[in-house]
């Protein structure tokens, strides 16, 4: 009987192994190396931590007040405390419970029913008391793995709350960079207006002059002072963006709107010269996304044991035991008054309106999107660094050309004023070279502003910013 029973607990443990099969995280098809990957690096951007690959002293001190003030990373930490808390309180799955429960009751049946008549005569009154103490301790059997995969549910959600903390963090430090460059550009295109605005004045006082001498005619003077206030109309709409960045900055890192007070130019702003991609497996191993649809599979794992669990037989055993009295005088009468209750029972769900399958189903329906999204967050990474990459490639191309226009014109306007004071060009001719330069330094200014945003994109969507 004994070698019978041995027998069929080895049995129900061994099925329970059985119960539920995990799927394994799927390997996604990857590149050997990214699209538009010119360095060669197995490690790439995105291994630096970003106080590495953002070297200004300023723009540091933005983000570690981000980091540290921003209300979206305070939340994040309030989840992971959560979490934190819940994975805690699954670790007592298999400790039992234990319940203490004291009560007094007080009841006077009547004189003319079967029960006050036998109480009368049983204890000659009719008023009946009674007091309880009583603990009670209840423990069910994890033979399939129900609780063990509660617990593995619980983990990979506390897991999840630290990827979402990541990649709020990789985000947030991806846009307090892109606020600080924009202030740059900003301070960059004032002074170019500023500068520009100043050359129209020249102009206008040697127009007016030559108008004085008889030598243009007022629509001269009028075209010359129209683009002197076409130029001048920029720089107060440049002027209220730049206020709205500071703002928007001050917000980011937990403040209230204010004055960002810098000396930077954006002609100093660097990154690092080398923008290797480096692996694409490196790049999962990094990202908050991918690792937190892993974890998604992880729990969906999890699910469809605890549904599966749910079909089979429960084993609980319960006790209870206190004292119990029908005076109050004699509850500490002990032993008398003792008392106890213990009881094994199984458990077998037969019959409920086909529910426990449906959920069983529903479970594996669900891990297997899980699986479609974990292999769909890998493809959408892949693209962004991919995009990232060819920004940054073609950005430089747009760059140069733009410098070399940048250069021509500088020397058209050079001529074109020489040449107008010596009466040998037009008055237009003067203003046309110069509207162009205008253009294009705050065109080239708006493309190193676009490359050092592709240059935070591409470390972002490596997994940088941690």
């Amino acid at each position: 009987m004994k070698y019978s029973l041995v027998m069929l607990v080895l049995v129900v443990v061994l099925n329970a192994c059985t119960v539920s099969r995990d799927r394994e995280t799927p390997q996604p098809d990857l590149p050997g190396k990214f699209r538009n990957e010119q360095v060669e690096d197995s490690v790439g951007i995105g291994a630096f931590p970003w106080k590495v690959f953002y070297t200004d002293p300023l723009l540091q001190v933005l983000i570690d007040s981000g980091l540290v003030r921003n209300y979206d990373m305070q939340v994040a930490l309030n989840n992971i405390e959560i979490s934190s808390l819940q994975l805690r309180q699954s670790m007592w799955g298999n400790i039992p419970e234990v319940g203490l429960q004291v009560g007094a009751s007080a009841s006077r049946q009547s004189g003319k029913s079967l029960n006050g008549l036998s109480l009368e005569n049983f204890l000659g009154k009719k008023h009946v008391e009674n007091y309880t103490a009583a603990l009670s301790v209840s423990w069910e059997a994890d033979i399939w793995g129900k609780v063990k995969n509660q617990k593995k549910a619980a983990l990979a959600s506390y897991l999840q709350t630290g990827e979402a903390r990541r990649g709020i963090q990789t985000r947030l430090v991806a846009a307090i960079a892109q606020g600080y460059y924009n202030l740059l550009i900003l301070d960059q295109q004032v002074d170019i207006a500023e500068r520009n605005l100043k050359l129209n004045d020249s102009t206008l006082r040697l127009v007016r002059l030559q108008y004085d001498a008889g030598q243009v005619t007022i629509v001269g003077v009028q075209q010359v002072e129209a683009q002197r206030l076409a130029a001048a109309g920029i720089i107060p709409h440049l002027h209220e963006a730049r206020l709205v960045q500071e703002n928007a900055l001050s917000v980011l890192t937990g403040k209230l709107p204010g004055a960002i007070h810098r000396s930077a130019k954006l002609s100093s702003a660097a990154l690092p010269v080398s923008l290797s991609a480096g692996l694409p497996a490196a790049m999962l191993s990094r990202r908050p996304d991918v690792k937190s649809r892993e974890l998604d599979l992880a729990i969906a794992n999890a699910e469809v044991g605890i549904a599966k669990a749910s079909m089979y037989p429960s084993f609980r055993i319960t006790a209870s035991g206190g004292a119990e009295a029908f005076q109050f005088t004699n509850w500490f009468n002990v032993p008398a008054s003792l008392f106890g209750v213990a009881a094994g029972s199984i458990s077998q769900p037969i019959l409920q309106r086909r529910q426990l399958k449906t959920q069983f189903e529903i479970k594996q329906v669900e891990r297997e999107t899980a699986v479609l999204r974990f292999r769909q967050v890998v493809l959408t990474a892949v693209g962004e660094v991919s995009d990232a990459l060819a920004q940054v490639e073609q950005l430089e191309h747009k760059a140069d050309v733009a410098g070399e226009r940048l250069n021509v014109l500088n020397g058209a306007v050079h001529n074109a004023g020489l040449l107008f004071q010596n009466g040998q060009a037009t008055y237009l001719e003067v203003i046309t070279a110069q509207a162009g330069l205008l253009q294009s330094e705050l065109e080239l200014a708006a493309i190193k502003k676009a490359q050092l945003d592709a240059a935070i994109e591409l470390y972002r969507s490596l997994g940088g910013g941690h």
